[in-house]
């Protein structure tokens, strides 16, 4: 299957998530770009709204952009985004994110990410189902591993958490859609994404902020565990590529950067880089979380010329630098 992505006409695309970490770095290039873009979100209070209003600021005043406030299971505001026109892509990032919060509120999880995720295909299909599908799944799903690499064809029936559970059945949900209507369907599976406007509740984000203000960094297990860490920005050409190749059938694809980097080499990077030294205590491992993740993305790069080229190192370093700016922009709006 050969790439298009280079292809410049100008498309249609709804973007459910679109305000949030992911969704925010892929409109900035689809706007670039010179597509239309519809982004469905419904601000909600996982973490604070403000953030997701700020990762926007620039697109609201963009004349190809639209934005739905309102929320997957909603019908009158599925009525809203589709009303834009028949879409030639969608890229479904919309879910309630966390490992460790689903724990707790797996019922809820289930409503938002899989009932949800059905009615966002139920739509397309209605309106047009030719329309392309790219849905953002998860590492999760593949559950405890040791030492391998992680493939597209491994076995994801024993997921850790209602959260991981919900992506492995969303990947059913498509191929159900796909089998049932020939909807065609990509389903990328994420590796750790991090950079710029990442949540504050994950690692490099969190971590960064309990060092700048002295805080205890708390590490889960002994501090070996491993995770493969990919820029958002290599994240982002993969969803663009996966929304462009040649391509009417079904697939699944890791995007990641194979490197799995260690924990405590985590944090030492990122003390480098914030110039203050973190203060760590241990903890055990909690349920839900892997040890360890490391994608084999030899897929990616046949099928849509998947190149991460951002290295660890360059990432916090550029995460850092953000971090740092906003801080002093907040700053000087309170002053």
């Amino acid at each position: 299957m050969n790439s298009s992505a280079s292809e410049k006409t100008s498309r249609n695309v709804l973007i459910t998530g679109g305000a949030g970490f992911i969704g925010s770095h892929l409109v900035d290039q689809l706007l670039s770009r010179g597509d239309r873009v519809t982004v469905l979100d419904n601000f909600n209070d996982y973490y604070n709204p403000a953030n997701k209003r700020a990762n926007i600021t620039t697109h609201l005043t963009h004349p190809n952009y639209a934005l739905v406030e309102g929320d997957i299971r909603n019908e009158a505001d599925l009525d809203a985004a589709f009303e834009r026109g028949v879409f030639d892509v969608v890229v479904h990032l919309a879910a309630m994110a966390g490992v460790r919060p689903s724990l707790s509120r797996a019922a809820y999880y289930m409503d938002v990410n899989v009932s949800g995720t059905q009615k966002i295909i139920d739509r397309i299909v209605a309106q047009n189902p030719k329309t392309r599908l790219v849905f953002g799944s998860s590492s999760s799903v593949y559950g405890a591993r040791s030492g391998e690499m992680f493939r597209e064809d491994d076995r994801v029936d024993m997921p850790l958490s209602p959260y991981a559970a919900s992506k492995a059945a969303n990947e059913v949900q498509c191929y159900a859609a796909h089998h049932t209507t020939g909807l065609p369907v990509v389903c990328l599976r994420f590796f750790t994404v991090f950079g710029p406007r990442q949540r504050p509740d994950l690692a490099i984000h969190k971590f960064c902020e309990l060092i700048d203000e002295g805080k205890t960094i708390q590490v889960y297990g002994d501090g070996t565990s491993k995770r493969d860490y990919t820029f958002v920005g290599d994240i982002v050409a993969g969803i663009q590529q996966a929304m462009a190749f040649d391509f009417d059938g079904w697939e699944i694809i890791n995007l990641g950067r194979s490197e799995p980097v260690v924990l405590i080499d985590m944090i030492k990077l990122i003390e480098r880089f914030m110039e203050k030294p973190a203060t760590l205590e241990y903890a055990p491992m909690p349920p839900g979380d892997v040890p360890y993740t490391y994608a084999n993305v030899d897929k990616a790069r046949k099928l849509l010329d998947y190149k991460p080229s951002t290295t660890f190192e360059e990432g916090v370093e550029k995460f850092v630098e953000w971090y740092r700016n906003r801080k002093a922009s907040r700053q000087s709006v309170s002053v």
